[in-house]
């Protein structure tokens, strides 16, 4: 386990340098003085230069590289030019609507697929497998917004019963969040579920030939125990990892959604600073995200070692 911690922080570190400086030439390399395209309409000489020096842009590459990197280790990405926030805060006051909103989009979509998929492998070729696969092909060829524009239509404008914009935080009432939060989540839980169903099914109906099944089934346990305790946990390795990707996607892949939806997430700040030419905060938003993703895969496969105890025995060996 010891090893298996080790050998995956090595790998992270190395990622998130590569990270760091593709996220550094994001904004260094763009075509242009840096100085003009952050002023725009209010730049004049004295002004640019004074922001070439504030943003170092006077320095070598390699200086300025290093000089930013320095800042990132020490929680520093930067600041608004505009309003003068610090990047990591805004960023961090966003967090907890796309947490939530990943949160709840991969509970729902398990809580829909794990139970499906299972009765689907044990089912495999009944009219409710086949019902199952048809809907999943359906659902995998339609995009999240056309998804969430029909949920807006039916449940926000002609039913009335959920809203079509908006977010109440958890401060304000749960009821009212959990409300604000029904539409969106179902957009993108939606184009998850066929996903994590098909891999799921497809993992239990080889499982489910192995022979340790047929040794339960000889012992007289349970159907549902059979599926449940003795199948369910070797299919799930790489649902496990589907899962974990996922996540780390949706960190900055829910940006429609949030748009849709009017959700305050890092999404959606995103969008923002790119309209409002906030380079800075983009690139700081860009490697934020990209780190959470690389953490979220490492927690990923140590979450392997707690499902499947072999592989703890095999980082032994």
């Amino acid at each position: 386990m010891l090893s298996r911690l080790l050998w995956g922080v090595a790998g992270v570190a190395g990622t998130l340098l590569a990270v760091s400086v593709v996220s550094f030439l994001l904004v260094a390399l763009l075509p242009g003085d840096l100085a003009l395209l952050i002023l725009a309409d209010a730049a004049t000489p004295e002004r640019v230069a004074a922001l070439r020096a504030q943003l170092g842009l006077d320095q070598p590459l390699a200086v300025r590289y290093v000089q930013w990197l320095g800042n990132v280790l020490s929680g520093n990405l930067g600041y608004a030019i505009h309003s003068g926030e610090s990047t990591l805060d805004v960023i961090l006051s966003r967090l907890p609507v796309t947490l939530e909103l990943i949160f709840l989009t991969q509970l729902v979509a398990l809580g829909v697929a794990i139970p499906l998929g299972i009765w689907s492998a044990y089912r495999r070729g009944s009219a409710i497998d086949t019902t199952t696969l048809v809907g999943c092909l359906c659902l995998l060829s339609t995009p999240a917004f056309v998804i969430g524009l029909v949920l807006i239509y039916v449940f926000a404008l002609n039913l009335q019963w959920l809203p079509a914009t908006g977010f109440v935080s958890l401060g304000e009432g749960i009821g009212g969040n959990l409300e604000s939060m029904v539409l969106p989540v179902v957009s993108l839980a939606l184009i998850e579920v066929p996903v994590y169903l098909r891999l799921l099914r497809s993992e239990m109906i080889g499982t489910l030939q192995q022979n340790f099944i047929a040794l339960a089934r000889g012992m007289g346990l349970p159907t549902w125990r059979i599926l449940l305790e003795n199948a369910l946990r070797p299919s799930s390795l790489n649902l496990i990892t589907v899962v974990g990707i996922n996540m780390g996607r949706l960190m900055g892949g829910a940006i429609i959604v949030e748009q849709m939806f009017a959700l305050p997430g890092v999404g959606q700040l995103l969008v923002e600073s790119i309209y409002q030419q906030e380079y800075l905060m983009t690139q700081g938003i860009v490697l934020f995200v990209a780190t959470m993703f690389i953490f979220i895969n490492l927690l990923t496969d140590l979450v392997y070692v707690l499902v499947d105890p072999r592989l703890q025995r095999d980082g032994e060996h």
